[in-house]
Protein backbone atom coordinates (compact mmCIF):
# COMPACT_ATOMS: atom_id res chain seq x y z
CA UNK A 1 0.00 0.00 0.00
CA UNK A 2 1.91 3.48 -1.16
CA UNK A 3 2.19 6.09 1.66
CA UNK A 4 3.72 8.39 -0.41
CA UNK A 5 1.29 12.04 -0.76
CA UNK A 6 0.29 12.93 -4.01
CA UNK A 7 0.93 16.01 -5.09
CA UNK A 8 -2.45 17.19 -5.73
CA UNK A 9 -3.23 15.68 -1.81
CA UNK A 10 -1.06 19.05 -0.71
CA UNK A 11 -4.26 20.97 -0.39
CA UNK A 12 -4.27 20.84 3.02
CA UNK A 13 -0.53 22.49 3.71
CA UNK A 14 -0.26 21.76 7.43
CA UNK A 15 -2.13 18.43 7.24
CA UNK A 16 1.24 16.07 6.42
CA UNK A 17 0.35 12.49 4.55
CA UNK A 18 0.62 10.84 8.16
CA UNK A 19 -1.87 13.09 9.43
CA UNK A 20 -4.72 13.67 6.79
CA UNK A 21 -7.49 10.61 7.36
CA UNK A 22 -9.89 10.16 4.21
CA UNK A 23 -13.21 9.54 5.62
CA UNK A 24 -14.39 7.29 2.33
CA UNK A 25 -17.22 5.30 3.57
CA UNK A 26 -20.55 6.27 5.21
CA UNK A 27 -24.00 4.56 5.99
CA UNK A 28 -26.31 5.32 8.46
CA UNK A 29 -29.90 4.41 10.20
CA UNK A 30 -31.20 7.66 11.95
CA UNK A 31 -34.96 9.06 12.75
CA UNK A 32 -36.86 9.72 9.87
CA UNK A 33 -33.62 8.99 7.66
CA UNK A 34 -32.74 4.88 7.04
CA UNK A 35 -29.45 5.81 4.83
CA UNK A 36 -26.92 8.79 3.86
CA UNK A 37 -29.22 10.30 1.64
CA UNK A 38 -32.14 10.33 3.17
CA UNK A 39 -29.95 12.39 6.10
CA UNK A 40 -29.19 14.76 3.42
CA UNK A 41 -32.46 15.46 2.37
CA UNK A 42 -33.71 15.64 5.71
CA UNK A 43 -31.07 18.03 6.81
CA UNK A 44 -31.57 20.66 3.48
CA UNK A 45 -35.33 20.52 3.99
CA UNK A 46 -35.31 21.49 7.79
CA UNK A 47 -37.03 18.19 9.17
CA UNK A 48 -37.68 17.74 12.63
CA UNK A 49 -37.69 13.81 12.68
CA UNK A 50 -38.79 13.03 16.22
CA UNK A 51 -41.73 11.96 17.29
CA UNK A 52 -43.98 10.54 20.04
CA UNK A 53 -42.79 7.01 21.92
CA UNK A 54 -43.79 4.67 20.06
CA UNK A 55 -46.17 1.87 22.51
CA UNK A 56 -44.19 -1.16 22.04
CA UNK A 57 -41.12 0.63 23.49
CA UNK A 58 -43.03 1.38 26.38
CA UNK A 59 -46.06 2.93 27.67
CA UNK A 60 -44.44 6.79 28.04
CA UNK A 61 -48.39 8.46 28.06
CA UNK A 62 -49.29 6.21 30.91
CA UNK A 63 -46.14 7.08 33.07
CA UNK A 64 -45.95 11.18 32.01
CA UNK A 65 -46.44 13.52 34.57
CA UNK A 66 -46.23 17.31 33.71
CA UNK A 67 -43.46 17.15 36.76
CA UNK A 68 -40.39 15.68 37.98
CA UNK A 69 -41.88 12.07 40.40
CA UNK A 70 -40.37 8.96 41.02
CA UNK A 71 -41.10 6.25 38.31
CA UNK A 72 -42.55 9.49 35.96
CA UNK A 73 -41.62 10.77 32.84
CA UNK A 74 -42.12 14.54 31.98
CA UNK A 75 -42.14 13.97 27.85
CA UNK A 76 -43.01 11.12 25.50
CA UNK A 77 -41.59 12.55 22.52
CA UNK A 78 -37.91 11.61 21.50
CA UNK A 79 -35.97 10.38 18.29
CA UNK A 80 -36.54 6.92 16.75
CA UNK A 81 -35.71 4.19 14.23
CA UNK A 82 -38.34 2.49 12.48
CA UNK A 83 -38.02 -1.63 12.24
CA UNK A 84 -35.04 -2.16 14.80
CA UNK A 85 -35.95 -5.73 15.06
CA UNK A 86 -35.47 -6.14 11.24
CA UNK A 87 -32.69 -8.41 10.57
CA UNK A 88 -31.29 -10.12 7.60
CA UNK A 89 -30.42 -13.18 9.61
CA UNK A 90 -29.80 -15.59 6.63
CA UNK A 91 -27.05 -13.25 4.84
CA UNK A 92 -24.80 -13.09 8.21
CA UNK A 93 -25.56 -17.13 8.15
CA UNK A 94 -27.33 -17.18 12.07
CA UNK A 95 -30.22 -18.74 12.82
CA UNK A 96 -33.33 -17.38 13.97
CA UNK A 97 -32.82 -17.96 17.42
CA UNK A 98 -28.99 -16.28 17.38
CA UNK A 99 -30.80 -13.56 15.96
CA UNK A 100 -33.39 -13.53 18.39
CA UNK A 101 -31.60 -13.45 21.12
CA UNK A 102 -28.77 -11.34 19.92
CA UNK A 103 -29.13 -7.36 20.71
CA UNK A 104 -30.69 -5.31 17.52
CA UNK A 105 -27.26 -2.98 18.07
CA UNK A 106 -25.52 -6.01 16.97
CA UNK A 107 -27.64 -6.70 14.11
CA UNK A 108 -28.10 -2.83 13.01
CA UNK A 109 -24.08 -2.31 13.29
CA UNK A 110 -23.66 -5.74 11.20
CA UNK A 111 -26.09 -3.93 8.40
CA UNK A 112 -24.46 -0.78 8.42
CA UNK A 113 -21.12 -1.48 8.26
CA UNK A 114 -21.73 -3.98 5.41
CA UNK A 115 -23.45 -0.55 3.61
CA UNK A 116 -20.21 1.35 5.03
CA UNK A 117 -17.91 -1.01 3.28
CA UNK A 118 -20.27 -0.71 0.11
CA UNK A 119 -20.24 2.84 -0.09
CA UNK A 120 -16.22 2.82 0.69
CA UNK A 121 -15.91 0.46 -2.25
CA UNK A 122 -14.37 -1.87 -0.23
CA UNK A 123 -15.25 -5.70 -0.85
CA UNK A 124 -15.77 -7.42 2.68
CA UNK A 125 -13.73 -11.00 1.70
CA UNK A 126 -11.11 -9.13 0.51
CA UNK A 127 -10.58 -7.65 3.80
CA UNK A 128 -10.59 -10.78 5.71
CA UNK A 129 -7.22 -11.71 7.48
CA UNK A 130 -6.42 -8.23 7.50
CA UNK A 131 -4.98 -5.34 9.98
CA UNK A 132 -8.60 -3.62 9.53
CA UNK A 133 -9.66 -1.92 12.48
CA UNK A 134 -12.98 -1.64 14.47
CA UNK A 135 -14.06 1.03 17.20
CA UNK A 136 -17.75 1.57 18.26
CA UNK A 137 -18.96 3.90 20.87
CA UNK A 138 -21.77 2.77 22.83
CA UNK A 139 -23.51 3.70 26.42
CA UNK A 140 -26.17 1.61 26.83
CA UNK A 141 -27.24 -2.18 26.76
CA UNK A 142 -30.90 -1.95 26.99
CA UNK A 143 -31.86 -5.49 24.84
CA UNK A 144 -29.91 -6.87 27.90
CA UNK A 145 -31.95 -5.02 30.16
CA UNK A 146 -35.22 -6.11 28.95
CA UNK A 147 -33.70 -9.90 29.33
CA UNK A 148 -32.77 -8.92 32.91
CA UNK A 149 -36.07 -7.40 34.09
CA UNK A 150 -37.46 -10.41 33.50
CA UNK A 151 -35.79 -12.35 36.52
CA UNK A 152 -32.36 -13.72 36.83
CA UNK A 153 -33.65 -17.06 35.30
CA UNK A 154 -33.71 -15.10 32.19
CA UNK A 155 -29.98 -14.95 32.19
CA UNK A 156 -29.04 -17.56 29.46
CA UNK A 157 -25.86 -19.15 27.48
CA UNK A 158 -26.94 -16.66 24.83
CA UNK A 159 -26.37 -13.75 26.67
CA UNK A 160 -23.60 -13.62 26.79
CA UNK A 161 -22.98 -12.79 22.89
CA UNK A 162 -24.87 -9.73 24.89
CA UNK A 163 -22.46 -7.67 26.48
CA UNK A 164 -20.52 -4.04 25.43
CA UNK A 165 -17.70 -5.55 24.34
CA UNK A 166 -19.13 -7.87 21.91
CA UNK A 167 -20.61 -4.90 20.16
CA UNK A 168 -17.12 -4.20 18.28
CA UNK A 169 -16.17 -8.09 18.56
CA UNK A 170 -19.10 -8.71 16.64
CA UNK A 171 -17.82 -6.93 13.42
CA UNK A 172 -14.67 -8.29 13.60
CA UNK A 173 -15.29 -12.03 13.62
CA UNK A 174 -18.34 -11.82 10.93
CA UNK A 175 -15.81 -10.01 8.38
CA UNK A 176 -12.82 -11.78 9.56
CA UNK A 177 -11.18 -8.73 10.73
CA UNK A 178 -7.79 -8.64 12.55
CA UNK A 179 -6.90 -5.35 13.82
CA UNK A 180 -8.10 -3.55 17.33
CA UNK A 181 -11.87 -3.99 18.34
CA UNK A 182 -12.58 -1.34 20.86
CA UNK A 183 -15.65 -0.86 22.13
CA UNK A 184 -15.95 2.33 24.64
CA UNK A 185 -17.92 4.08 26.29
CA UNK A 186 -17.32 8.19 27.16
CA UNK A 187 -21.07 8.49 27.14
CA UNK A 188 -22.16 11.36 24.63
CA UNK A 189 -18.90 11.73 22.89
CA UNK A 190 -18.48 7.85 22.85
CA UNK A 191 -18.50 7.51 19.34
CA UNK A 192 -16.56 11.48 18.49
CA UNK A 193 -13.79 9.57 20.55
CA UNK A 194 -13.76 6.31 18.51
CA UNK A 195 -12.94 8.51 14.85
CA UNK A 196 -10.14 9.80 16.87
CA UNK A 197 -8.91 6.70 18.18
CA UNK A 198 -9.41 4.81 14.86
CA UNK A 199 -7.36 7.80 13.33
CA UNK A 200 -4.46 7.29 15.96
CA UNK A 201 -4.40 3.71 15.20
CA UNK A 202 -4.08 4.99 11.35
CA UNK A 203 -1.49 7.50 11.77
CA UNK A 204 0.43 4.91 13.62
CA UNK A 205 0.30 2.32 10.78
CA UNK A 206 -1.11 -0.10 13.42
CA UNK A 207 -4.20 -0.33 10.65
CA UNK A 208 -4.68 0.37 6.98
CA UNK A 209 -8.15 0.59 7.17
CA UNK A 210 -10.72 1.06 10.03
CA UNK A 211 -14.45 0.94 10.78
CA UNK A 212 -15.53 3.51 13.46
CA UNK A 213 -19.22 3.50 14.51
CA UNK A 214 -21.38 4.73 17.02
CA UNK A 215 -24.97 2.65 18.29
CA UNK A 216 -28.12 3.93 20.70
CA UNK A 217 -31.61 2.20 20.91
CA UNK A 218 -33.83 3.24 23.17
CA UNK A 219 -35.67 0.70 24.70
CA UNK A 220 -36.79 0.91 27.93
CA UNK A 221 -38.01 3.83 30.23
CA UNK A 222 -35.19 3.29 32.68
CA UNK A 223 -32.99 6.63 31.10
CA UNK A 224 -35.98 8.68 30.57
CA UNK A 225 -36.98 8.19 34.42
CA UNK A 226 -33.26 9.12 35.12
CA UNK A 227 -33.35 12.43 32.81
CA UNK A 228 -36.87 13.49 34.05
CA UNK A 229 -35.78 13.74 37.88
CA UNK A 230 -32.22 15.58 36.82
CA UNK A 231 -34.34 18.12 34.73
CA UNK A 232 -32.28 17.32 31.66
CA UNK A 233 -35.36 15.66 29.64
CA UNK A 234 -36.70 18.63 27.55
CA UNK A 235 -40.55 18.24 27.52
CA UNK A 236 -41.43 18.94 24.24
CA UNK A 237 -38.86 16.12 22.73
CA UNK A 238 -36.64 18.82 21.20
CA UNK A 239 -33.26 20.00 21.02
CA UNK A 240 -33.06 23.73 21.05
CA UNK A 241 -29.72 24.37 21.15
CA UNK A 242 -28.71 28.42 21.55
CA UNK A 243 -32.51 29.18 22.17
CA UNK A 244 -33.40 31.09 25.21
CA UNK A 245 -36.29 28.27 25.43
CA UNK A 246 -33.47 25.16 25.90
CA UNK A 247 -34.65 23.02 28.60
CA UNK A 248 -33.15 19.93 28.37
CA UNK A 249 -32.50 17.13 25.19
CA UNK A 250 -34.30 14.26 24.07
CA UNK A 251 -32.42 11.00 23.62
CA UNK A 252 -32.88 9.12 20.56
CA UNK A 253 -32.18 5.80 18.17
CA UNK A 254 -29.23 6.00 16.28
CA UNK A 255 -26.95 3.63 14.07
CA UNK A 256 -23.56 5.22 12.28
CA UNK A 257 -20.94 3.87 10.80
CA UNK A 258 -17.62 5.26 8.90
CA UNK A 259 -14.76 3.32 6.97
CA UNK A 260 -11.55 5.74 7.17
CA UNK A 261 -8.25 5.06 5.84
CA UNK A 262 -4.60 7.73 5.26
CA UNK A 263 -5.73 9.65 2.74
CA UNK A 264 -2.67 9.24 1.05
CA UNK A 265 -3.64 5.42 0.56
CA UNK A 266 -7.14 7.01 -0.25
CA UNK A 267 -5.75 9.08 -3.09
CA UNK A 268 -3.28 6.38 -4.48
CA UNK A 269 -6.45 3.16 -4.63
CA UNK A 270 -8.61 5.87 -6.10
CA UNK A 271 -11.16 6.20 -3.64
CA UNK A 272 -14.03 8.55 -3.56
CA UNK A 273 -13.25 10.94 -0.38
CA UNK A 274 -16.42 12.34 1.29
CA UNK A 275 -14.39 14.32 3.91
CA UNK A 276 -10.75 14.42 5.65
CA UNK A 277 -10.14 14.74 9.17
CA UNK A 278 -7.14 17.06 9.60
CA UNK A 279 -6.44 16.39 13.60
CA UNK A 280 -8.26 15.83 16.57
CA UNK A 281 -8.08 16.03 20.65
CA UNK A 282 -9.69 13.74 23.30
CA UNK A 283 -9.63 15.60 26.87
CA UNK A 284 -11.00 15.46 30.33
CA UNK A 285 -12.33 19.37 32.33
CA UNK A 286 -10.22 17.59 35.29
CA UNK A 287 -11.58 19.82 38.64
CA UNK A 288 -11.41 22.55 36.24
CA UNK A 289 -15.40 23.74 36.52
CA UNK A 290 -15.57 22.78 40.50
CA UNK A 291 -17.86 19.72 40.13
CA UNK A 292 -17.27 16.59 38.56
CA UNK A 293 -20.26 16.41 35.99
CA UNK A 294 -20.46 19.56 35.40
CA UNK A 295 -18.42 20.81 32.37
CA UNK A 296 -16.22 24.44 32.20
CA UNK A 297 -15.31 27.09 29.54
CA UNK A 298 -11.38 26.24 30.76
CA UNK A 299 -12.12 22.73 29.57
CA UNK A 300 -13.84 23.36 26.38
CA UNK A 301 -10.87 26.36 25.38
CA UNK A 302 -7.98 23.71 25.91
CA UNK A 303 -9.78 21.23 23.76
CA UNK A 304 -10.51 23.36 20.76
CA UNK A 305 -6.62 24.68 20.80
CA UNK A 306 -5.18 21.37 21.34
CA UNK A 307 -7.67 19.84 18.53
CA UNK A 308 -6.28 22.83 16.09
CA UNK A 309 -2.64 22.41 17.16
CA UNK A 310 -2.85 18.97 16.32
CA UNK A 311 -4.38 19.85 12.93
CA UNK A 312 -1.97 22.73 12.14
CA UNK A 313 -4.99 24.93 11.56
CA UNK A 314 -5.78 28.16 12.41
CA UNK A 315 -8.80 28.14 14.25
CA UNK A 316 -9.93 31.60 12.75
CA UNK A 317 -10.15 29.77 8.98
CA UNK A 318 -12.79 27.40 10.12
CA UNK A 319 -15.99 28.14 8.20
CA UNK A 320 -18.50 26.24 10.71
CA UNK A 321 -18.96 24.03 13.69
CA UNK A 322 -20.74 20.86 14.61
CA UNK A 323 -21.61 21.80 18.39
CA UNK A 324 -22.48 19.09 20.42
CA UNK A 325 -25.52 21.46 20.86
CA UNK A 326 -28.20 19.23 23.15
CA UNK A 327 -29.94 22.66 24.00
CA UNK A 328 -29.05 22.71 28.10
CA UNK A 329 -29.11 25.65 29.81
CA UNK A 330 -26.02 25.22 31.25
CA UNK A 331 -24.04 23.28 28.23
CA UNK A 332 -24.70 25.43 25.73
CA UNK A 333 -23.47 28.86 26.90
CA UNK A 334 -19.97 27.22 27.63
CA UNK A 335 -19.98 26.02 24.14
CA UNK A 336 -20.23 29.50 22.52
CA UNK A 337 -18.03 30.87 24.96
CA UNK A 338 -15.38 28.30 24.29
CA UNK A 339 -15.81 28.60 20.25
CA UNK A 340 -15.52 32.25 20.28
CA UNK A 341 -13.09 32.14 22.32
CA UNK A 342 -11.17 30.26 20.29
CA UNK A 343 -12.08 30.48 16.82
CA UNK A 344 -13.01 34.03 17.52
CA UNK A 345 -9.48 34.73 17.08
CA UNK A 346 -8.35 36.99 13.79
CA UNK A 347 -11.62 36.13 12.23
CA UNK A 348 -13.37 38.17 9.99
CA UNK A 349 -16.16 40.35 11.32
CA UNK A 350 -18.31 39.95 8.69
CA UNK A 351 -17.59 36.09 7.86
CA UNK A 352 -19.45 34.67 11.62
CA UNK A 353 -18.64 31.46 12.27
CA UNK A 354 -21.89 29.18 12.31
CA UNK A 355 -22.66 26.81 15.04
CA UNK A 356 -25.45 24.31 14.79
CA UNK A 357 -26.58 21.16 16.02
CA UNK A 358 -28.23 17.52 14.17
CA UNK A 359 -29.64 16.87 17.30
CA UNK A 360 -32.09 19.94 16.22
CA UNK A 361 -33.62 17.35 13.84
CA UNK A 362 -33.21 14.14 15.27
CA UNK A 363 -32.21 14.27 18.82
CA UNK A 364 -29.36 13.12 20.73
CA UNK A 365 -28.22 9.61 19.89
CA UNK A 366 -26.02 9.43 22.74
CA UNK A 367 -23.58 7.33 21.62
CA UNK A 368 -23.86 7.28 18.20
CA UNK A 369 -24.00 11.34 18.58
CA UNK A 370 -20.47 11.28 17.25
CA UNK A 371 -21.04 9.66 13.75
CA UNK A 372 -24.31 11.77 13.28
CA UNK A 373 -22.27 14.91 13.45
CA UNK A 374 -19.01 13.70 11.28
CA UNK A 375 -21.66 12.42 8.69
CA UNK A 376 -23.55 15.39 8.64
CA UNK A 377 -20.73 17.55 8.53
CA UNK A 378 -19.17 15.31 5.61
CA UNK A 379 -22.49 16.15 3.76
CA UNK A 380 -22.43 19.67 4.38
CA UNK A 381 -18.61 19.99 2.87
CA UNK A 382 -19.64 18.14 0.00
CA UNK A 383 -22.49 20.05 -0.90
CA UNK A 384 -20.86 23.56 0.58
CA UNK A 385 -23.77 24.16 2.42
CA UNK A 386 -24.91 24.86 5.86
CA UNK A 387 -28.30 23.28 6.76
CA UNK A 388 -30.33 24.96 9.44
CA UNK A 389 -30.18 24.58 13.10
CA UNK A 390 -34.12 23.86 13.96
CA UNK A 391 -35.94 25.74 17.24
CA UNK A 392 -33.88 28.45 16.97
CA UNK A 393 -35.91 31.33 18.01
CA UNK A 394 -34.89 33.86 20.31
CA UNK A 395 -31.05 33.36 21.23
CA UNK A 396 -30.32 32.85 24.66
CA UNK A 397 -30.01 35.67 26.94
CA UNK A 398 -27.45 33.70 28.23
CA UNK A 399 -24.81 33.84 25.64
CA UNK A 400 -23.66 37.51 24.53
CA UNK A 401 -24.13 37.38 21.15
CA UNK A 402 -23.29 41.16 20.20
CA UNK A 403 -19.62 40.32 21.45
CA UNK A 404 -19.52 37.16 19.84
CA UNK A 405 -18.60 36.30 15.57
CA UNK A 406 -20.86 33.45 15.75
CA UNK A 407 -24.33 32.87 14.66
CA UNK A 408 -26.85 29.89 14.37
CA UNK A 409 -28.10 29.38 11.21
CA UNK A 410 -31.76 28.74 10.77
CA UNK A 411 -31.37 28.43 7.21
CA UNK A 412 -29.50 26.90 4.26
CA UNK A 413 -26.28 29.04 4.08
CA UNK A 414 -23.85 28.63 1.54
CA UNK A 415 -19.94 28.20 2.23
CA UNK A 416 -18.72 30.64 0.08
CA UNK A 417 -15.67 30.24 -1.24
CA UNK A 418 -12.49 31.97 0.14
CA UNK A 419 -9.74 31.04 -1.91
CA UNK A 420 -8.95 27.26 -0.41
CA UNK A 421 -11.14 24.29 0.92
CA UNK A 422 -13.56 24.75 3.39
CA UNK A 423 -12.88 23.01 6.91
CA UNK A 424 -15.13 22.68 10.29
CA UNK A 425 -15.04 21.34 13.35
CA UNK A 426 -16.99 19.27 15.47
CA UNK A 427 -17.27 18.76 19.46
CA UNK A 428 -18.91 16.09 21.70
CA UNK A 429 -19.14 15.90 25.14
CA UNK A 430 -19.64 12.89 27.50
CA UNK A 431 -21.19 13.41 31.29
CA UNK A 432 -17.94 12.84 33.11
CA UNK A 433 -16.68 15.70 30.98
CA UNK A 434 -14.61 13.56 28.18
CA UNK A 435 -14.44 15.94 25.43
CA UNK A 436 -14.04 15.66 21.93
CA UNK A 437 -12.89 17.80 18.81
CA UNK A 438 -12.39 16.48 15.02
CA UNK A 439 -10.99 18.81 12.66
CA UNK A 440 -12.51 17.96 8.84
CA UNK A 441 -11.53 19.41 5.86
CA UNK A 442 -13.00 19.32 2.37
CA UNK A 443 -12.53 16.77 0.06
CA UNK A 444 -10.26 17.99 -2.30
CA UNK A 445 -12.68 18.04 -6.23
CA UNK A 446 -9.53 17.79 -7.72
CA UNK A 447 -8.96 14.35 -6.52
CA UNK A 448 -11.74 12.64 -8.96
CA UNK A 449 -10.98 11.99 -12.19
CA UNK A 450 -12.74 13.18 -15.26
CA UNK A 451 -15.57 10.72 -16.08
CA UNK A 452 -15.19 9.14 -18.92
CA UNK A 453 -18.85 9.38 -20.31
CA UNK A 454 -18.17 9.70 -23.94
CA UNK A 455 -17.14 5.56 -23.38
CA UNK A 456 -19.59 4.04 -26.19
CA UNK A 457 -18.80 0.58 -26.29
CA UNK A 458 -20.72 -2.35 -24.85
CA UNK A 459 -20.19 -3.44 -21.33
CA UNK A 460 -20.93 -6.00 -19.04
CA UNK A 461 -23.27 -5.01 -16.18
CA UNK A 462 -22.65 -7.81 -13.02
CA UNK A 463 -25.24 -7.98 -10.28
CA UNK A 464 -25.98 -10.93 -7.46
CA UNK A 465 -27.63 -11.87 -4.36
CA UNK A 466 -27.34 -14.24 -1.54
CA UNK A 467 -30.88 -15.47 -2.89
CA UNK A 468 -33.13 -15.37 -5.72
CA UNK A 469 -35.59 -12.43 -4.21
CA UNK A 470 -32.86 -10.65 -3.17
CA UNK A 471 -32.00 -10.44 -6.55
CA UNK A 472 -34.55 -9.75 -7.79
CA UNK A 473 -34.73 -6.60 -5.29
CA UNK A 474 -31.21 -5.74 -6.47
CA UNK A 475 -32.39 -5.63 -9.97
CA UNK A 476 -35.57 -3.22 -9.21
CA UNK A 477 -32.92 -0.92 -7.35
CA UNK A 478 -30.41 -0.56 -10.14
CA UNK A 479 -33.66 -0.06 -12.63
CA UNK A 480 -34.92 2.88 -10.32
CA UNK A 481 -31.20 4.00 -9.84
CA UNK A 482 -30.33 4.10 -13.76
CA UNK A 483 -33.97 5.07 -14.80
CA UNK A 484 -34.52 9.18 -15.93
CA UNK A 485 -34.42 11.22 -12.62
CA UNK A 486 -32.08 8.30 -10.84
CA UNK A 487 -29.34 9.11 -9.18
CA UNK A 488 -27.33 6.83 -11.37
CA UNK A 489 -27.88 9.21 -14.39
CA UNK A 490 -25.18 11.66 -13.14
CA UNK A 491 -22.82 8.85 -13.79
CA UNK A 492 -21.48 7.56 -16.63
CA UNK A 493 -22.14 3.81 -17.37
CA UNK A 494 -18.74 3.21 -17.74
CA UNK A 495 -18.60 3.65 -14.09
CA UNK A 496 -21.70 2.34 -12.99
CA UNK A 497 -20.69 -0.85 -14.45
CA UNK A 498 -16.84 -0.89 -13.31
CA UNK A 499 -17.97 -0.18 -9.87
CA UNK A 500 -20.57 -2.91 -9.34
CA UNK A 501 -18.00 -5.32 -10.79
CA UNK A 502 -14.84 -4.36 -8.94
CA UNK A 503 -16.10 -3.07 -5.58
CA UNK A 504 -19.39 -5.38 -4.86
CA UNK A 505 -19.64 -8.68 -3.21
CA UNK A 506 -20.12 -11.56 -5.76
CA UNK A 507 -22.22 -13.83 -4.12
CA UNK A 508 -23.75 -17.44 -5.44
CA UNK A 509 -27.12 -15.98 -7.41
CA UNK A 510 -25.63 -13.73 -10.12
CA UNK A 511 -26.76 -11.83 -13.56
CA UNK A 512 -24.99 -10.00 -16.02
CA UNK A 513 -26.24 -7.44 -18.74
CA UNK A 514 -24.37 -6.25 -21.62
CA UNK A 515 -25.04 -2.76 -22.80
CA UNK A 516 -23.98 0.70 -24.06
CA UNK A 517 -26.93 2.76 -22.86
CA UNK A 518 -28.29 3.19 -19.75
CA UNK A 519 -31.72 3.00 -21.43
CA UNK A 520 -30.53 -0.08 -22.73
CA UNK A 521 -29.60 -1.64 -19.39
CA UNK A 522 -32.77 -0.86 -17.72
CA UNK A 523 -34.43 -1.98 -20.13
CA UNK A 524 -32.92 -5.72 -20.26
CA UNK A 525 -33.42 -6.02 -16.62
CA UNK A 526 -36.79 -5.53 -16.65
CA UNK A 527 -37.38 -7.82 -19.46
CA UNK A 528 -35.93 -10.08 -17.08
CA UNK A 529 -38.33 -9.25 -14.87
CA UNK A 530 -40.92 -10.34 -16.70
CA UNK A 531 -39.46 -13.76 -17.35
CA UNK A 532 -37.58 -13.02 -20.85
CA UNK A 533 -34.96 -15.26 -20.92
CA UNK A 534 -32.79 -14.02 -23.60
CA UNK A 535 -31.08 -10.80 -22.28
CA UNK A 536 -28.72 -11.84 -20.32
CA UNK A 537 -25.15 -11.00 -21.92
CA UNK A 538 -23.84 -14.69 -23.50
CA UNK A 539 -20.13 -13.42 -23.70
CA UNK A 540 -17.26 -15.68 -22.18
CA UNK A 541 -16.81 -13.31 -19.24
CA UNK A 542 -20.63 -13.82 -18.67
CA UNK A 543 -20.29 -17.40 -18.48
CA UNK A 544 -17.16 -17.59 -16.15
CA UNK A 545 -19.06 -14.96 -14.05
CA UNK A 546 -22.32 -16.83 -13.87
CA UNK A 547 -20.89 -20.13 -13.03
CA UNK A 548 -19.39 -18.49 -9.77
CA UNK A 549 -16.18 -17.77 -11.21
CA UNK A 550 -13.91 -14.03 -10.96
CA UNK A 551 -13.40 -12.72 -14.56
CA UNK A 552 -10.14 -10.32 -15.24
CA UNK A 553 -11.93 -7.17 -14.50
CA UNK A 554 -9.53 -4.93 -15.72
CA UNK A 555 -8.83 -6.10 -18.32
CA UNK A 556 -13.01 -6.10 -19.06
CA UNK A 557 -12.38 -2.64 -18.31
CA UNK A 558 -9.51 -1.85 -20.21
CA UNK A 559 -7.83 -0.14 -16.67
CA UNK A 560 -10.84 2.30 -17.11
CA UNK A 561 -14.15 3.75 -14.45
CA UNK A 562 -13.85 4.62 -11.20
CA UNK A 563 -15.83 3.70 -8.36
CA UNK A 564 -19.23 5.48 -8.01
CA UNK A 565 -21.94 5.42 -5.13
CA UNK A 566 -24.39 2.33 -6.27
CA UNK A 567 -27.67 1.36 -4.21
CA UNK A 568 -26.83 -0.95 -1.57
CA UNK A 569 -27.80 -4.83 -1.23
CA UNK A 570 -31.11 -5.21 -0.68
CA UNK A 571 -31.63 -6.84 2.91
CA UNK A 572 -34.03 -9.81 3.04
CA UNK A 573 -35.51 -9.44 6.69
CA UNK A 574 -37.33 -10.47 9.11
CA UNK A 575 -38.66 -9.22 12.21
CA UNK A 576 -36.73 -10.95 15.26
CA UNK A 577 -37.86 -9.75 19.20
CA UNK A 578 -36.76 -12.05 22.49
CA UNK A 579 -38.95 -15.11 22.80
CA UNK A 580 -41.58 -13.78 19.70
CA UNK A 581 -42.11 -16.15 17.13
CA UNK A 582 -40.06 -14.67 13.77
CA UNK A 583 -43.08 -13.04 11.57
CA UNK A 584 -41.41 -12.24 7.88
CA UNK A 585 -41.77 -8.12 7.89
Amino acid sequence: MSTKMPEHASSWGGASGDQAIAVVGMSCRFPGANNVAALWQLLREGMDATSETPAERYDAKAMYSPRPAPGKVISFRSGYVDGIADFDAEFFDMSENEARSLDPQQRLLLMTAWEAFEDAGQVPSALAGSRTGVYVGSMHLDYWDLVAKRGIEAINPSSVYNQRSVLSGRLSYTFDLRGPSVTLDTACSSSLVAVHLACQSLRLGETNIALAAGVNLKLIPDEDVLLSQVRMLAPDGRCKFGDASANGFAPSDGVGVVVLKRLADALADGDRVHAVVLGSAVTNDGASSGSLLAPSVEGHVQMLRWAYENAGVRPGEVDFVEAHGTGTPMIDPIEFAGLSEVLGEERDQDRPLLVGSVKSNIGHTEGAAGIAALIKTALCLRHRQVVPSLHHHTPNPKVPWSELPVRVPTEPHPIVPVGRLAIAGISGQGISSVNCHLVVGEADPMWRRASKAHVTRTLPFAVSARTPAALDDMLRRYITYLSPGGQGRQESLLDVCFSAATSREHHAHRLVFDATTADELVDRMERHLAGQADVEAATVTAAVYRAGGSPDWAEVFEGEGQVVSLPHYSWQTINYWLDDVAVTS
